[in-house]
């Protein structure tokens, strides 16, 4: 009886009805892409800075990340490498040796990272490749041939067929120096990373600092990377104690710690954002309420009682707001899930997106189905919320007092 009665009113107050779908509607989908657009952000940020060098999982010597040098190496890259491809959830893998060397050009001197990579797995490991600004990328047969920042061949005034010199200690602790022609630039946008790393191709690269079979990581690749944080310490206990495996959230803490903050201060101002809708919500529900005293009035004067008119306009609140905020939450998801598929390109800003570390203008949002949900089962509690206090203004009135309302 009370569901077909409350119909009748929704169905009665036709455009008061529909304003307040609106109202719910609109806000449920604008909360769901926000979190969307945000987390995809986030997620585009994160994923940009792990694959542009670091990668998702590094695995080290046990004490090389609290004191990087060359006693805490990895000193048997085979029997590590023969572990890892036994391992089903690892899809790919390589060493890197990084040393820090003095190159050099006639008079102009300036340090940085000189790194060993083996070419052909960055392709897929890092985007060192596709981050190429000019000249080309390292090959596996590549000798004295450099890959160099754009910002450090700024600060040498070096370019693509030039000429450079270094000077370094090698793993053995001999004097290590060579002169190396640069083959390409490249242009992350880490102007840290782009003003002080070079590389060579690892083969050359152990053949000058007597790294042969020595590393001071491994990168690894996950088959899923958001199991990165499992397969990592599945990867120590595998491995053993001569090694330390960490992934992203631990190698760059810094960034996972400012993407926290960053969702924090972005919720509070979705916070502060659907406060004020929450109060909008109220005062249009209280006006409504307010149009019916007298429908009310002539209730409460036939017997019934304050519950029944309580539980009838909940009723009816819970009706519309149900409704509203499935067609919003629709909405949003819809708007979430093709911005995924195809995302929202700033065209003409590609510098100051690199500057945050991102390496393309173009971010998609994340559609995740369980957020969606999340959001509109918030955006549900909040609006029946706002109800509830015009609904409980409305029941004081005593009959006669509600039937005289104007």
């Amino acid at each position: 009886m009370f569901i077909r009665l409350a119909l009748r009113n929704i169905t009665a107050h036709g455009q008061r009805s529909i304003v307040t779908l609106l109202l719910i509607s609109i806000t449920t989908a604008l909360l769901v892409f926000a979190t969307a657009w945000m987390d995809g952000s986030h997620q585009t940020m994160i994923k940009n800075a792990v694959e542009i060098y670091p990668g998702y999982i590094q695995i080290t010597g046990v004490k090389f990340r609290d004191e990087p040098s060359y006693e805490h190496l990895i000193f048997d890259i085979k029997t590590a490498t023969q572990k890892l491809s036994g391992i089903d959830t690892v899809a790919k893998f390589a060493s890197r040796f990084e040393s820090y060397v003095l190159f050099s050009v006639g008079n102009k001197a300036v340090g940085g990272m000189l790194a060993g990579i083996e070419p052909k797995k960055e392709l897929e490991l890092s985007r060192l490749a596709s981050s190429l600004q000019k000249g080309d990328f390292l090959a596996a047969n590549d000798g004295d041939k450099l890959y160099i920042g754009c910002e450090l061949a700024k600060r040498l005034h070096v370019d693509v067929g030039d000429k450079l010199t270094f000077i370094g200690t090698g793993a053995d602790y001999s004097f290590a120096a060579d002169i190396l022609r640069v083959k390409g630039i490249f242009r992350t946008g880490l102007y840290e990373f782009d003003a002080n790393a070079a590389f060579l191709a690892k083969p050359y690269f152990d053949q000058l600092m007597a790294s042969d079979n020595y590393a001071t990581h491994i990168i690894v690749l996950p088959g899923n990377p958001k199991l990165a944080d499992d397969l990592a310490k599945r990867l120590g206990k595998c491995l053993g104690p001569k090694y330390q495996s960490a992934s992203w959230t631990e190698t760059m803490a810094d960034l996972v710690k400012g993407m926290e903050l960053d969702s924090i201060f972005g919720y509070i101002t979705l916070g502060i954002i659907f406060i004020v809708i929450f109060f909008v919500i109220m005062i249009y529900t209280l006006l409504n309420v307010f149009s019916r005293i007298r429908e009310l009035g002539v209730l409460r004067a036939i017997g019934t009682t304050p519950g029944q008119i309580f539980g009838l306009l909940l009723l009816e609140s819970t009706l519309l707001t149900l409704i509203g905020v499935i067609i919003g939450g629709l909405l949003g998801a819809i708007f979430a899930w093709y911005f995924q598929q195809h995302p929202i390109v700033f065209s003409g800003f590609e510098d100051q997106f690199k500057q945050y570390g991102l390496a393309a203008s173009a971010i998609p949002t994340a559609f995740n189905p369980v957020t969606i949900l999340r959001d509109m089962a918030v955006m549900f509690i909040l609006s029946l919320l706002s109800t509830l206090y015009p609904i409980l203004k409305i029941n004081r009135y005593k009959p006669v007092e509600a039937m005289r309302h104007v």
